[in-house]
């Protein structure tokens, strides 16, 4: 490969002059003179897809004593920066006879030399592929593919170690420019692109732009050992926010924990409230049906009162003695019906007490805690699942509307129990009203006592009379009942709505809790995880510990810096003759005696 040392020598004076200080220690073997330190830059041009065309080596050696020394490297030529005396090379040993200080020479790589990189550079315009020899000057979409992968032939020290940092330039008259994961800053007439490649990590970078009369400086590689200061102090605050959190999750399903038992009761609670209320609606529709029944035989009680009044008003003189015989014999079994009916009151009375005493007691355990609107929002606002939120608000708002109803009807549902008591106690006292003229008109019958019969009569008229005003109030009373058991339809409809409501709360905070669960579950051990993926992360980035070797030759110790520079070939436009060559002029006699002399 022949080697453009011309043009190198140049870069490499201006880049000793302007080397940072981190340059300034290395060594080398010595024989003679004494040195303390060895620096390396290597230097390497590629062409414009990557391929690697030069490569040398700026080597900076620290003599601490003047003298003989040897440093050692697989160069095909070697050349003295530093004074104008020769270099001796055998093999691989470079002999150097070195004044004190620092000490620069180049070393010339062999064809066989390999980066630790592999770079690939492609370029598409239009959408198409095309050779960077043919872009100068063209206009279109243009787009730049920048791959970086580890060269298997080299060592892999470097490329384990190491971050890359590769920055290009691009005209500011270039419109549209996009270079995804990578920095664009001006640089005067310019913008500069620069993309970070971390150690042993292999990357790919695309820049696009739409160019006009095409040129582009190349692209620039600087490979250094990965010295990123890793500040650990607000690390620690970090893992305790994450302690916090883990913390706040726990407490909140431990809260979540406490609403699924609190819900629990709530929708047994509301469970009993819907059997409790259906058990009434079955007591308040067999009070119902009964009614009609009652009314019937109050009336037919009525009207026998009558017939039997108005059949003894007449002269006694007059009287059927025979019809009058079967009068006790009537009003016992109409005194054993109405006690018949006055049992039925008195177990239906029975009945609605149990089923009444269920539905009070289950609609008093309906909480009686207000939830203000504020609270509401800030358990929409918690986070909380949306749905399970919105069913205990509709669950709760069924439950309030159920207890104030209630509440608006239980005078009216506790006037029924005294209302049968009141109405099978009258009863009761007719029957045995009627049972006591049966048996006291069965005495006179026998003694054919007529001034008894009058005051049968009499009973019997004030009896009958007073039965009237009974009747029109169980009529009341039963109209009273129809209506209660109409109403009780839509308040027991609304009850096993509640039931249904907490029933599907439930399950919505049950599937919570168990996310909340699971949650805590996997979150429970995040600060401590979170603290193995910082200390992962340290190590994998953290090269403070990596002591360079040198790139030329292992027998090389004590390398302080090794450092690439890299650069791809320029496509340029080329530049036409202007000048055209001047005649030559003919010379005169003077002009011939001149050149004489």
């Amino acid at each position: 490969m022949m080697m453009r040392t011309n043009k190198l020598l140049p870069a490499a004076i201006a880049s000793m002059i302007i080397l940072p200080s981190f340059l300034s220690y290395g060594a080398a073997a010595e024989t003679g003179g004494k040195i303390t330190s060895k620096d390396e830059v290597v230097y390497a041009t590629l062409k414009s897809n990557g391929d690697l065309d030069d490569i040398y080596v700026v080597n900076t050696l620290e003599i601490a004593k003047a003298g003989e020394i040897l440093d050692y490297g697989n160069y095909s030529s070697v050349k003295n920066l530093t004074d104008l005396s020769e270099l001796e090379q055998k093999g691989q040993a470079v002999q150097i006879d070195a004044p004190e200080g620092k000490f620069y020479y180049q070393g010339n790589m062999e064809d066989n030399t390999e980066l630790p990189w592999d770079i690939e550079i492609s370029y598409l315009l239009d959408g198409h592929e095309v050779e960077a020899s043919e872009l100068a000057g063209k206009e279109g979409n243009l787009e730049i593919k920048i791959n970086t992968a580890a060269n298997e032939k080299a060592d892999s020290i470097y490329f384990e170690n190491y971050l890359l940092q590769v920055s290009l330039q691009l005209s500011n008259s270039y419109q549209n420019i996009e270079a995804d994961g990578g920095m664009v800053a001006n640089a005067g007439k310019n913008k500069q692109i620069t993309f970070t490649v971390m150690p042993g990590q292999e990357e790919e970078f695309n820049v696009e732009a739409d160019v006009v009369d095409f040129e582009f400086t190349g692209v620039d590689i600087a490979a250094v050992p990965s010295t990123l200061p890793i500040d650990t102090s607000e690390m620690e605050s970090m893992t305790d926010d994450m302690s916090a959190l883990s913390e706040a999750i726990r407490e909140l399903d431990n809260g979540v924990g406490d609403l699924k038992k609190g819900v629990s009761e709530l929708n047994n609670g509301a469970a009993s409230l819907r059997d409790g209320s259906a058990n009434y609606k079955s007591g308040m529709s067999d009070l119902y049906g009964s009614s009609s029944q009652i009314v019937g035989a109050s009336s037919s009680i009525g009207d026998a009162l009558k017939q039997i009044s108005t059949s003894l008003s007449v002269d006694s003189a007059q009287m059927d003695v025979t019809s009058l015989s079967e009068l006790p014999a009537v009003l016992t079994q109409l005194a054993s019906g109405m006690e018949q009916a006055a049992d039925g009151l008195a177990t239906l009375r029975e009945n609605y007490a149990m089923a009444y005493g269920a539905l009070d007691g289950a609609i008093k355990g309906i909480p009686a805690h207000q939830v203000s609107e504020k609270e509401i929002e800030a358990l929409y606002s918690s986070g909380a699942d949306a749905n399970v939120v919105n069913k205990l608000v509709e669950s709760y708002t069924a439950a309030q509307k159920v207890k104030g109803t209630y509440s608006q009807v239980q005078e009216a549902f506790a006037a029924v129990d005294p209302t049968l008591k009141q109405v099978s106690g009258s009863v009761s006292e007719m029957s045995a009203g009627l049972t006591a003229i049966a048996d006291e008109l069965s005495a006179s019958l026998k003694d054919m006592d007529m001034s008894g019969l009058q005051q049968l009569q009499k009973g019997l008229a004030e009896l009958s009379s007073q039965y009237g005003d009974f009747h029109s109030g169980l009529v009341g009373y039963t109209g009273g009942v129809s209506k209660l058991a109409a109403s009780y339809n839509q308040l027991h409809s609304g009850v096993a709505g509640l039931a249904d409501g907490t029933g599907e709360l439930n399950k919505g905070v049950s599937e919570l809790n168990d996310g909340t669960s699971e949650l805590h579950q996997e979150t429970k051990d995040l600060p401590e995880q979170m603290q193995q993926e910082i200390n992962e992360m340290i190590k994998e980035y953290d090269k403070s510990d990596f002591v360079p070797v040198s790139f030329v030759s292992a027998k090389n110790e004590n390398i302080t810096s090794v450092q690439f520079v890299i650069k791809t070939e320029a496509i340029e436009k080329e530049e036409q003759e202007e000048k055209q060559a001047k005649p030559e002029k003919k010379k005169g006699f003077w002009d011939l005696l001149m050149d004489l002399f």
